[in-house]
């Protein structure tokens, strides 16, 4: 393929980055937008200079133009949305968390699975090149045995009801907006943990306002997470073993700065720039692998991103916490 054509389902604030960061990718053809309104999506198509405005999902989905679409809807709309693309030959990068729940998540995996079409979760932190560095370095033995991970991801907002990080229906709370920034770096690393255990505050519209969560494996390594929406918190992550351990400076969700100590030997300081906004890597690798005819991305794999799920799923189900739509 000479330029890949995407299609964006959605016209938020995560459109709008997405959109950004294609913008910078030469191979890359931003073709289509959909929105749940004409209106909305003649706004965003005039914005970014995208030739086809579609004034429903449905009209996106259908046009003949688009490869793959980037769906940035909110939490509980990305199942149905992405089984909506899957069922028009579209291939998918949906955006986190892939779901609510795993349930959901193996429905989409399902179709794209029969379908034979690419399917991936825009977990876009996993493709920057700093956390691509921590791979390599990992892949390396620079850290002897991994034992330890721990990580963050807190912000204090402002109080709204009606907000997506406080309203159930709206799948709201820490965990599924920035929790699973530290969880999905845990299972990068260490792998889906055996054990999972948390404790959480549910504030008064009854989501997650702040967690904590430990992962355990069967031969000793931890995992030590922590995620709000009501307090800041340093936005870190520290992969310790052996021999020696990577600092992921803040934010970790999307760092330019690691630190690699090891006994007797000086810190070494690496400074690993972000082209662009960040989001072009993981629209990068999706391209990367429609030419090559993969349908998931072996750095986010589809069996991880079910696995993600049914670890939210376990902390969940030990606050009490279900989405009204569940």
């Amino acid at each position: 393929m000479d330029k890949i054509r995407w299609g964006i389902l959605s016209t938020g604030k995560i459109a709008a980055k997405f959109a950004e960061g294609l913008a910078v990718l030469p191979d890359a053809d931003l073709v289509a937008v959909g929105s749940r309104t004409p209106a909305a999506a003649e706004a965003f198509g005039a914005q970014y200079g995208i030739p086809h405005r579609h004034g429903s999902y449905e009209a996106l989905v259908a046009d003949p133009d688009v490869d793959v679409i980037y769906i940035g809807t909110p939490h509980p709309l990305h199942k149905e949305n992405s089984l909506l693309a899957l069922r028009h030959g579209k291939a998918v990068l949906c955006e986190k968390p892939f779901t609510l729940n795993a349930a959901e998540a193996a429905e989409v995996i399902a179709l794209a699975r029969e379908q034979r079409l690419f399917l991936m979760e825009a977990m876009w932190m996993r493709y920057i090149p700093a956390i691509v560095k921590v791979r390599e370095l990992l892949a390396a033995g620079a850290l002897g045995e991994v034992r330890l991970v721990a990580a963050d991801f807190g912000f204090r907002a402002e109080f709204d009801p009606q907000s997506r990080l406080f309203a159930p229906e709206l799948g709201g709370g820490a965990l599924l907006d920035v929790g699973i920034y530290p969880l999905s770096l845990a299972c990068m690393v260490l792998g889906p943990p055996a054990h999972v255990t948390g404790l959480a505050h549910r504030g008064v519209t009854g989501v997650d306002e702040q967690s904590a969560f430990l992962l355990g494996y069967e031969d000793g390594r931890l995992a030590i997470l922590y995620a709000a929406v009501r307090t800041n918190t340093p936005v870190e992550a520290t992969i310790m073993g052996t021999a020696g351990q990577i600092r992921i400076h803040s934010p970790m969700f999307h760092p330019t700065r690691l630190t690699l100590s090891r006994p007797g030997q000086d810190d070494e300081r690496l400074e690993l720039p972000v082209a662009g906004n960040g989001y072009n890597y993981e629209a990068a690798e999706v391209m990367r692998c429609l030419r090559a005819g993969e349908l998931e991305s072996p750095v986010m794999p589809l069996a991880e991103t079910l696995a993600i799920m049914q670890t939210m799923d376990r902390l969940r189900a030990q606050w009490g916490l279900k989405y009204p739509s569940e």
